[in-house]
């Protein structure tokens, strides 16, 4: 079945490029959770729409993607969360918390959807978090998880 990913799907493509998938992947995942549109004639029209906005979006060359991971990684980034005596959360830490965050310190907007936690947090604690500037650049950031 022919798609157009309307975001970016790990291992098949970013969002505005049309795909070929099995038919139970696009019925069954794809496309109840958003990922992806059937593909039409008309469907064009929308694809050229999604690469628009993804480029206002995205940043554009590799250079101000490093100056922008320079900003991001030079934060001090501090989260006040709800946690019990033994240090263990209420819940965990999600990307939108992270988003928030770096926002709360000063640095510059992320997309939640570019922000990667390796393992979930539900500890108090120095955490490693990633964001995905570019296709070539990477952003480490070091989260302060305490209690609030």
């Amino acid at each position: 079945m022919k798609i157009i990913l309307t975001h970016e799907v790990s291992g098949l493509g970013g969002a505005g490029e049309v795909v070929e998938v099995k038919d139970g992947y696009a019925r069954n995942f794809l496309i109840p959770r958003s990922f992806a549109i059937r593909w039409t004639k008309g469907g064009q029209k929308d694809v050229d729409a999604i690469r628009r906005a993804r480029k206002v979006h995205e940043i554009q060359t590799l250079e101000a993607a490093n100056e922008f991971k320079g900003k991001l990684e030079g934060l001090q980034v501090k989260l006040a969360v709800r946690s019990g005596d033994a240090g263990r959360l209420f819940g965990s830490v999600t990307q939108a918390d992270v988003v928030e965050a770096v926002k709360a310190a000063g640095g510059p907007v992320v997309d939640k959807r570019a922000v990667t936690i390796a393992s979930p947090i539900k500890t108090v604690g120095t955490h490693k978090v990633s964001v995905k500037l570019h296709a070539d650049v990477q952003a480490n950031l070091d989260v302060a998880v305490v209690s609030a």
